[in-house]
């Protein structure tokens, strides 16, 4: 890696963790109820790790900007999802336009329209894969994890058919592992109800990162 890419890896780093510590009391003004937020220094840390993994990763991609836009969006919505169960359409607006019109706008500027319609692609499988999963009987997706998960479709499209598939696959291990982490451990019982934001965010990083 050379220094210039250190360089913009560490400062996305930086950037990643300032993310993280406003996320907290930025959620918390978004959803405006009580509840019990996740620690600053541990959405610190993930902030850190989420834009530095994009960064490494990614680095060279011109999108890396919408990429790291829809991060620090995705941060504060994994901390309303956490806190009171929602997530507000308003920031998932921001991840679904932001998204949406960064990337297309990306691919007009750099000239790649074929990445501009895998993005639209992406987000349009997303919505029609996680509608049938919300009307399953006993499903506990609420339509809040499907426009997300729909909106999460531009960037995961964006980076390629492989990632899509993954990027909607990790989100039901990520999931299944905290709940039985949780159960495991007496933190919740079998009936609690349980955000299922955040392991749409996290599959979709460790997607965007490991393809």
């Amino acid at each position: 890696m050379s220094v210039a890419s250190v360089a913009s890896v560490a400062g996305a780093v930086l950037l990643g963790a300032l993310a993280g510590l406003v996320a907290v009391p930025l959620g918390r003004h978004v959803v405006g109820v009580g509840g019990v937020p996740p620690r600053r220094a541990s959405m610190t840390v993930t902030g850190a790790v989420v834009f530095g993994g994009l960064a490494a990763t990614h680095g060279a991609d011109p999108a890396l900007p919408v990429l790291l836009l829809i991060a620090a969006a995705g941060l504060v919505l994994a901390v309303t999802d956490l806190i009171a169960l929602r997530l507000p359409d308003p920031l998932v607006g921001v991840v679904a336009l932001g998204g949406g019109l960064g990337l297309v706008g990306t691919a007009a500027v750099t000239d790649q329209p074929g990445r501009a319609a895998t993005a639209v692609a992406g987000a349009g499988l997303s919505l029609c894969g996680y509608v049938l999963l919300a009307l399953l009987p006993r499903a506990r997706l609420g339509f809040g994890d499907v426009k997300l998960a729909a909106a999460l479709g531009f960037p995961l499209g964006w980076l390629g058919w492989p990632t899509l598939r993954l990027g909607l696959l990790l989100p039901h291990v990520v999931a299944g592992v905290a709940v039985l982490v949780l159960l495991a451990t007496g933190r919740v019982r079998r009936d609690t109800p349980l955000p299922f934001g955040p392991a749409i965010l996290a599959g979709a990083w460790l997607a965007a990162v490991l393809t």
